[in-house]
C-alpha cells in the first residue's frame, strides 16, 4: 500500500513537472517593454500547487527538476545560469509558502505564504541579477543596478500573478489529485485465489 502511495505521488509530481514545462514553453511574453528579455511565464503555478499538495521539500525537489528541464528543453542556447537563478528564486518562494501552509492548512495560510514567497522571490532576484547577469551574461554592473527597480517590478508582477493563479486553482487541482491514479489490476486468475 505504501509503495502504491509513493508511485501515485511520483506520477502526480511528474504531471505537474510536465505541465510546468509546457506552460513555460507555450506561454511567455514580456511585461516591461524596455526589458524584453524578462518574460512572464506561469511555470511556477504547478510547482506551487505541488508544494501545497505534498509539502515544501517535495516542492523544492519539483523546483530542481523543473529548473534542469527548462535549462535542457527551453532555455536559449542551453544556458545553465537561468536554471540556477530559477532554482534559487522559485526555491525561496516554494519554501516560504510551503512551510507556512504545512503548519496551518487554511486559506489564510495560503495567502500569507504566497505573499511572503512573492516578497522573498523578488528580494532573491536582486543578488541573483547582480551576480549572474553581470558575471555570466556580461552586462555592465552599472546597467544592472540601474535596471534593478524595473527588474524588481517585473518580479513583483510575475509572483503576484502566479500567486493569484495558484490560489484560484489549488483546491480544484487538489480535488482532482485526491483520486488514486495508480490502481492495482486484479487478474482473472487472482479473483478466485
Amino acid at each position: 500500500m505504501k509503495q502504491r502511495t509513493y508511485i501515485d505521488r511520483m506520477v502526480k509530481l511528474g504531471m505537474l513537472t510536465a505541465l510546468s514545462i509546457i506552460l513555460v514553453y507555450l506561454i511567455h511574453f514580456p511585461i516591461i517593454p524596455s526589458l524584453n528579455f524578462l518574460l512572464y511565464d506561469m511555470a511556477d503555478v504547478p510547482i506551487l500547487i505541488g508544494t501545497f499538495l505534498y509539502g515544501p521539500w517535495w516542492g523544492l525537489g519539483l523546483t530542481a527538476v523543473v529548473s534542469v528541464l527548462q535549462w535542457i528543453l527551453v532555455s536559449p542556447e542551453g544556458q545553465w545560469v537561468g536554471a540556477v537563478m530559477h532554482f534559487f528564486a522559485t526555491g525561496s518562494f516554494v519554501l516560504a509558502a510551503g512551510l507556512i501552509y504545512q503548519h496551518n492548512k487554511s486559506r489564510t495560510a495560503i495567502l500569507f505564504g504566497l505573499a511572503l514567497g512573492s516578497i522573498l522571490q523578488t528580494l532573491m532576484m536582486i543578488p541573483m541579477n547582480l551576480i549572474f547577469t553581470v558575471n555570466f551574461y556580461g552586462y555592465p554592473k552599472d546597467a544592472v543596478v540601474a535596471a534593478l527597480p524595473l527588474i524588481s517590478l517585473f518580479n513583483i508582477i510575475k509572483t503576484v500573478a502566479n500567486s493569484i493563479l495558484t490560489f484560484l486553482l489549488y483546491k480544484r487541482v487538489a480535488k482532482l489529485f485526491e483520486r488514486d491514479l495508480v490502481k492495482p489490476k486484479i487478474l482473472p486468475n487472482e479473483k478466485n485465489a
